[in-house]
């Protein structure tokens, strides 16, 4: 049998049809509140003598960062810890507020917020997909991977040093976020040379090794149920999986070598993207972390 027909028999379901559907969806989630007040987008008023509703005052509304849900409010993380280490003081409350997104993206995957939520990384897609039409070639991994790890630490010592939650200053995931839901500019520039280095220096390279929030997610990471396996009777060691991988293809050398069976890194952005690029569909999720 040629190495064609396995290629041929690939499913037609593909991971990153629902992945984009979930990061459209929590686009627009964010958005109905706005809308359903009767505001508009990117900070515009609509206008009218009638008093309008404030979207505090639906049953959700808020950002990435800072959410209520039911009159529950909801923290996003990492910005608890930097906004504790600005103000050098911490409130049980606060903690209680990031307790859901902790368990949440704990027992799933970390980083399946990068994969599967973040704004920032749709868009880095859509700039992938316009760089290979263009057919401009950059370096593949031009920062190591856990620079974040280490960028996400100073950050936290920074907010300490400046009372500021530094990288809510400049996040482009807010840029994105906050722009479309009230028109804040903050993190624009940000984002603006985020695009201008995906397109011409280093592939994936604010995603892969730069973002805090990514660096935060990857220690969260490291415990998550949700996992890509590899059926190495399936594997023809064609490396397609590893081309395709949105966060760094070494990832996934311990299950490609048969050191392991499943990617434990925590880097992993459960995205799916090397399940669908495998012709044979050796790769799969699984659930659990199972011994090596």
């Amino acid at each position: 049998m040629s190495e064609a027909s396995p290629a041929s028999s690939r499913r037609g379901f593909r991971w990153a049809w629902v992945r984009h559907a979930v990061q459209v969806l929590a686009l627009a989630l964010f958005a109905a509140p706005v809308l359903a007040a009767g505001w508009s987008l990117l900070g515009l008023s609509v206008g009218g003598e009638e008093p309008a509703a404030t979207p505090a005052q639906l049953p959700f509304f808020g950002s990435l960062s800072s959410s209520s849900v039911a009159g529950v409010n909801v923290l996003d993380p990492f910005g608890m810890l930097q906004v504790a280490a600005a103000s050098k003081t911490f409130e049980v409350d606060w903690l209680l507020a990031a307790l859901p997104v902790l368990i949440v993206y704990g027992l799933i995957r970390g980083r399946a917020f990068c994969g599967w939520v973040c704004p920032v990384n749709l868009l880095m897609e859509i700039v992938d997909a316009v760089r290979r039409k263009l057919r401009i070639e950059v370096r593949e991994m031009p920062v190591p991977r856990h620079a974040k790890l280490w960028i996400a630490l100073a950050v936290l010592a920074l907010s300490a040093l400046t009372s500021v939650p530094v990288f809510e200053a400049f996040s482009p995931i807010s840029a994105i976020n906050k722009g479309i839901l009230f028109g804040a500019v903050t993190g624009l520039w940000v984002l603006a040379a985020i695009v201008a280095v995906e397109l011409f220096w280093g592939h994936r390279v604010w995603c892969r090794s730069l973002c805090p929030l990514g660096g935060f997610y990857e220690a969260l990471g490291r415990v998550g149920q949700v996992n890509v396996k590899l059926d190495r009777d399936a594997c023809i060691h064609c490396d397609a999986c590893k081309r395709s991988c949105l966060s760094d293809p070494a990832i996934l050398d311990p299950v490609l070598t048969e050191r392991d069976v499943i990617v434990r890194a925590g880097d992993c952005m459960a995205c799916g993207s090397c399940i669908d690029a495998c012709p044979t569909r050796a790769l799969s999720f699984t659930l659990g972390r199972v011994g090596k």
